[in-house]
């Protein structure tokens, strides 16, 4: 008897458990929270896998922290919208929101006092947030909101406490700028309309159809301020609405929201669709189903329970974005803004590309090819509908967004994987579409082989990641058998040798033939986009091997160490971005995600190892600031799922993934073909980071990679871990991971080691090459023929105005580019005095920089422009003697989005001594304060004809922002260049 009471103990016991662990979910470690506070911008709302629909809270209305509508750190709701981005830099969407209230109807929404407004404060204890559902109780008054959603609509759930005035407010003027709207009432349970408007998004489309459980008991619109009780219909820019009800204690109220970028008869289909009852709980239940099947993909074994919540929210993360963009028809508003239809493909939309193509595409060509192949045939049909593969697109508008084209990286990583369910030749002519644009620096970098900082904003950042995008069209039209194009691609893929300082070992400026001086690496400057010279000195991911050619091996190896044992301090402008420094690394902005990797290549991956644990342990947490830079629509989550794993695709497209440190005892990768791949650790911990051994399919895998056929053909992945490195795993040159380009290699483009572009009397430029052995050809007669210009073998001295010309040469390489170099001499005795102080951050090159003879162009992000914050320019330029003064000119800019104006006006004075001056004119600013473009301008007095030696300008700064601005209210800048004195 007592043998079988302690069987059946141990039975019950055994179902029990095994109960208790089967009912553990995926969607149990989901923690919607984390990345909402600090700088992560991402939301807690509802939303299902890529869905249309972001149905989340709004706690903030602008600021860069309030990029998706939600701050952890605020305690007032405005109301709940259905559209939001995930973790990105810019704001945009919130459309659509709606605010239940009681009392008195507010229909301003409180933002500068929240006691006149619709706004409620709330407790961050009443908050309930998992995948696919949100809760909140709603302080002010009393109200319990809950929310769910399906892909195309949102349902809200609201329990109102027993009152005659209870409302629900609809607000068509939240957040962005309305361009048009309208709002129908049919009945006394619906609601429909559209909202234009223009933001981030130049022209976002979205039409609605809201749907009540019951009957309102009134309704009425407000436009421009102005109530109209009962009115059935309104279109405006400034559109409000209310409905009114009667409610008992706990009276609950349920809201359908369908929305959708074609019409509203779309919107009512979605919603019809997608919810034709009135179940919430049954939607609830559906959202949790949908998550966890799709986060069932990869399933991890571990004890701690944080690293599996970090690990599933970040899986979450990198499922939200890109959205589905069609309705359930099968229309969608394409990039022609024309209405069409997708046959056999889903047409999505917001494609964060500058982040996502480093890991968010490659993760999912692993676990979610269909989606993929959808992703594609949207690039190509945006191509043939708006002429343009997506750079940063978002609601059938290019942002234009980032530099680079890295749509083209996404379809050649799939292309090269096997992932082809749309027309390659089509694809491969809108990627080279794409790379021979003449914008954005791409003239100048195809005539020389770089793009010059004189030409272009982020010239370093805009060359090297252009480069990479060319050798990934190089790989893809390889493998389609276009050598033509194949062999144009290549060379372009080497461009980022053009800009390799060999006296400092890093990827450098250049004004044109010369280097960007000064130079320090941890300057923040406009040579490179939200980055210094160290955040961008690695970025060769197509051709590592040689830049470690270049570099040195052990040079190659010290260099990655200092980076990552800097000081953490950087210098320069301010740039919010640039976050989770560990030394000079930033794990909080994209360009350092696959550095720590690069120790693999120089056969030492337990270095990255170490430093991989690091960033997992500290930088990623299950709090809310647990992400320590922008999520931008799952790059930063997808990171972390691949390195948790424990590998990571440092070159997309090359089909090769590096391999770091797993942090879990088992990881099972459930593949679309039905086969599994699973990553398996002994005596893993958080002291044991470092791989002693490894097998693939119960073979020794001694080489520090894996290829994605391995993945893809299922099989095990087994590694033993340590507390101490292992140094031989990995350390031999044919273990090590290899990218490297060996056809048609150039000669890369000679650079002036010597030599001043301005000087007084007399310079002596010299030349330098990074190709051993190359000979160097100049000419000062560009119409010349090149085949016989002089070598070039001692240094040159110039002491007047000279354009340089050259090229570098050597057997079996394809010769350089001819570069150009100009050099000013700046008249004997001229002299500058400067009566205000220019920033340190836009020097223009120092003191000099305004009578130097070169001119800053249209774009104040070249360099050559002098920055003054919230002050008038006042300088004085001693011309070295009495001179017969016929013309005098200043150059101004004006960006306004980066809160540089034209001065209000400019005055001209002269004088013989530099004591008594004489008004000589005044220009006034000719143009409108606001300005969509940006506008160079020089002002300037002609058709002079005094005596002078000294000339001063005065121009006056226009004051703080004005009322439309962004910046309303905030100081501005002048932004001056070259004075022209004749």
């Amino acid at each position: 008897m007592k043998t079988f009471f302690t069987s059946s103990l141990v039975i019950v016991l055994l179902f029990f458990f095994g109960c208790t662990k089967q009912s553990e979910k995926y969607t149990d470690f989901v923690n919607p929270f984390i990345g909402t506070d600090a700088h992560g911008h991402t939301f807690p709302g509802a939303t299902l896998p890529f869905g249309m629909v972001q149905l989340s809270p709004d706690t903030r209305l602008d600021g860069w922290d309030g990029c998706s509508g939600y701050h952890y750190s605020d305690s007032i709701i405005y109301g709940f919208s259905h559209t939001h981005l995930s973790g990105t830099g810019c704001s945009d969407y919130g459309d659509i929101l709606l605010m239940p209230t009681t009392g008195k109807l507010l229909l301003d929404n409180g933002s500068k006092n929240h006691k006149d407004g619709y706004c409620s404060q709330f407790k961050k204890s009443s908050e309930k947030a998992s995948a696919g559902f949100y809760a909140v109780n709603l302080e002010d008054y009393n109200i319990d909101v809950e929310l769910t959603t399906t892909s195309r609509v949102g349902f809200h759930k609201y329990s109102f406490p027993k009152t005659e005035d209870a409302h629900i407010i609809l607000d068509l003027v939240h957040r962005d700028m309305v361009l048009d709207a309208n709002i129908n009432f049919l009945g006394n349970k619906e609601i429909s309309g559209y909202r234009f408007s223009k933001a981030w998004a130049d022209n976002q489309k979205l039409f609605f159809v809201i749907q009540f459980s019951q009957d309102f008991e009134s309704f009425g619109i407000e436009n421009n301020g102005e109530k109209f009780a009962e009115l059935q219909t309104s279109t405006g820019t400034d559109l409000k609405a209310w409905v009114d009800f009667n409610t008992e204690k706990n009276s609950t109220i349920l809201v359908k929201v369908g929305i959708s970028a074609v019409s509203i008869e779309n919107a009512r289909k979605n919603l019809e669709s997608e919810i034709p009852a009135w179940d919430f709980e049954k939607v609830k239940i559906d959202a949790d189903k949908t998550w966890e099947k799709e986060l069932s993909k990869i399933a991890v074994k571990d004890n701690s329970s944080d690293n599996k919540e970090i690990f599933y929210t970040a899986l979450y993360h990198s499922f939200i974005a890109p959205n589905i963009y069609m309705d359930v028809s099968g229309e969608y508003r394409g990039r022609d803004f024309e209405i069409h239809t997708a046959k056999g493909w889903d047409n999505y939309t917001v494609f964060s590309l500058w982040d996502t193509y480093r890991a968010t595409h490659p993760l999912l060509t692993i676990i979610d090819q269909k989606r993929t192949n959808d992703f594609i045939n949207t690039f190509i049909h945006q191509y043939k509908q708006g002429g343009m593969l997506p750079v940063w697109e978002l609601s059938a508008c290019e942002t234009g967004c980032m530099i680079g084209y890295h749509s083209v990286p996404v379809i050649a990583d799939a292309y090269l994987k096997g992932i082809t369910n749309y027309n390659e030749e089509e694809a491969l002519e809108a990627m080279i579409n794409s790379a021979r644009q003449d914008h954005l620096g791409l003239d100048a970098y195809k005539e020389l082989g770089y793009i010059p900082a004189s030409r272009e904003g982020e010239s370093v950042s805009k060359t090297l990641e252009y480069a990479y995008d060319d050798w990934t069209i190089a790989q893809m039209a390889k493998k389609m058998g276009r050598d033509d194009i194949y062999q144009e691609f290549i060379v372009r893929a080497q461009n980022y040798k053009n800009l390799f300082d060999p006296s400092t070992g890093f990827m450098r400026a250049r004004q044109d033939a010369d280097w960007f001086s000064p130079f320090d690496p941890t300057e923040v400057n406009f040579n490179y986009t939200e980055a210094n010279g160290w955040q961008y000195n690695f970025y060769v991911p197509q051709d590592i091997n040689s830049h470690i050619l270049l570099l040195g091996e052990e040079n190659y190896e010290s260099k990655l160490d200092e980076m990552f044992s800097a000081s953490s301090e950087t210098t320069g402008r301010e740039q919010s971005d640039i976050t989770g420094l560990i030394g000079q690394y930033a794990h909080g902005n994209e360009p350092s995600h696959h550095m720590a990797y690069l120790y693999n290549f120089v056969g030492k991956p337990w270095k990255g190892a170490k430093i991989l644990r690091e960033i997992m342990s500290e930088l990623y947490t299950t709090k809310a600031d647990g992400l320590c830079g922008n999520e931008d629509c799952g790059q930063m989550s997808s990171w972390y799922v691949f390195s948790a794993m424990g590998f990571y695709p440092v070159t997309p497209a090359s089909n090769i993934y590096v391999i770091g440190s797993p942090i879990f005892e088992d990881v099972e990768i459930h593949l679309e073909n039905k086969k599994t791949f699973s990553i398996k650790t002994e005596n893993n911990s958080d002291k044991n980071i470092y791989i002693q051994s490894a097998k693939l399919n119960g073979k020794s895998l001694d080489r520090s990679y894996i290829t994605h056929n391995e993945i893809m053909d299922g099989g095990v992945l087994e590694f033993v871990m340590g507390e101490n490195p292992n140094k031989n795993w990995g350390s031999k040159v044919e273990n090590r991971p290899t990218s490297i380009i060996v056809d048609n290699l150039i000669v890369p483009s000679p650079f002036v080691s010597e030599g001043e572009n301005t000087f007084l009397g007399e310079t002596q430029i010299d030349f330098g090459c990074i190709e051993d052995g190359a000979t160097i050809y100049y000419s000062f007669d560009k119409n010349s023929d090149p085949e016989k210009w002089p070598v070039w073998e001692k240094p040159i001295v110039l002491n007047e105005n000279t354009t340089v010309y050259a090229f570098a040469k050597k057997e079996g390489k394809k010769r350089s580019q001819i570069i150009e170099t100009h050099f000013w001499r700046i008249p004997e005795g001229r002299e500058i005095k400067l009566n205000c102080t220019y920033s340190s951050q836009y020097t223009a090159g120092g003191d000099l920089a305004l009578i130097d003879c070169l001119h800053g162009g249209d774009n104040f992000k070249t360099g050559r422009w002098q920055g003054f914050y919230n002050q008038d320019f006042d300088a004085v330029v001693d011309l070295g003697k009495v001179r017969k003064v016929k013309k005098v000119s200043i150059g101004f800019v004006q960006e306004q989005g980066a809160w540089i104006f034209l001065p209000s006006e400019v005055k001209f004075f002269t004088s013989i001594d530099g004591k008594k001056f004489v008004e000589r004119g005044v220009v006034k600013n000719p143009f409108p304060v606001k300005l969509d473009s940006a506008k160079a301008f020089d002002f300037k007095i002609e058709k002079q004809n005094f005596e002078a030696r000294f000339v001063k300008i005065v121009a006056k700064n226009m004051g703080k922002c004005p009322e439309w601005h962004l910046g309303a209210g905030g100081d501005t800048w002048l932004f001056a260049d070259e004075i022209v004195v004749e």
